[in-house]
């Protein structure tokens, strides 16, 4: 709770971060309450701007864009925190190991992690999606994102745990007989949960980002509300060229909103782990 009362208080992007995903984690909320099913057809009058009763309008098939809405960020979010979840993972164990044991294992997973920071991963991703077209579901997406977003966490935690596994503790861990997963998990873990978290936020940016282009390009799972759905059958029905630009503008504006949102929070928590923002902050408090 200190940390969070000190983020909003020294941090004006936080605030503004944290508000906007405030109103995301609303929306999600709200789609549990809709009054129609994610694939409800016809279910309101076809192409009528927003209004008071539609307040987002209504697409050519007669969905409610403000209901289709929150079930779209709701998907999106679930690829993506699985994404993040997976990810994260595997460079937290494998960064902090390899780290920490050092010697020709160390050797052989920087080679490996170096191999996977070359390739480039949405030409991968697509070429993937493509050869997978019509089986590739938001969870085998997420599953997918997961196995490509390692590599770049894991050399940030091995460079921590570098410099921590040189530190007194670690060494009184050793001679107390603790074993390699013992030391790793229970004394240098707590130490990288700050820079963990900062992470998975920034990995929300990448695993949405690559959710949109994807359906966009029409290589994910078009069955299932997302927010690059929404962008895909808004373009296949003619949104634009029809003068139907709430169809678009909503999903456009979500993701747009979403971006900044985590990115804010993100480079707030950056900057907040900083130890020189951090002297400053106990010198204002002086």
């Amino acid at each position: 709770m200190a940390v969070l009362r000190d983020l909003l208080r020294f941090s004006p992007s936080f605030r503004i971060g944290a508000s906007i995903l405030t109103v995301v984690v609303v929306m999600v909320v709200l789609s549990f309450f809709s009054p129609y099913e994610a694939d409800d057809r016809r279910a309101v009058p076809r192409n009528e701007p927003p209004s008071m009763e539609f307040i987002l309008g209504t697409t050519a098939t007669g969905q409610d864009v403000f209901w289709m809405l929150t079930f779209a960020i709701r998907n999106t979010l679930i690829v993506a925190g699985i994404a993040v979840i997976i990810g994260r993972s595997i460079g937290v164990v494998l960064g902090m190991v390899s780290g920490y044991v050092g010697g020709r294992f160390d050797r052989i997973a920087s080679s490996i992690v170096d191999s996977f920071i070359v390739i480039p991963r949405l030409p991968l991703v697509i070429l993937l999606a493509s050869i997978l077209r019509g089986q590739l579901t938001l969870l085998g997406l997420a599953v997918l994102l997961g196995l490509l977003d390692w590599a770049y966490p894991s050399k940030r935690y091995r460079a921590q745990i570098l410099s921590l596994r040189e530190r007194e503790f670690t060494y009184t861990g050793v001679f107390a007989g603790m074993n390699t997963f013992k030391i790793v998990t229970r004394e240098h873990l707590p130490f990288l949960l700050p820079f963990l978290l900062a992470d998975m936020v920034s990995g929300f940016l990448f695993a949405i980002g690559f959710e949109v282009t994807l359906a966009v390009l029409g290589l994910s799972d078009l069955d299932a509300q997302s927010i690059g759905t929404m962008l895909y059958w808004g373009n296949y029905y003619q949104a634009l060229l029809t003068n139907r630009v709430w169809v678009l503008a909503a999903p456009i504006a979500a993701s747009v909103l979403m971006v900044i949102g985590f990115y804010l929070v993100s480079i707030s928590l950056t900057r907040f782990l900083d130890p020189r923002t951090r002297l400053a902050r106990l010198q204002v408090r002086g």
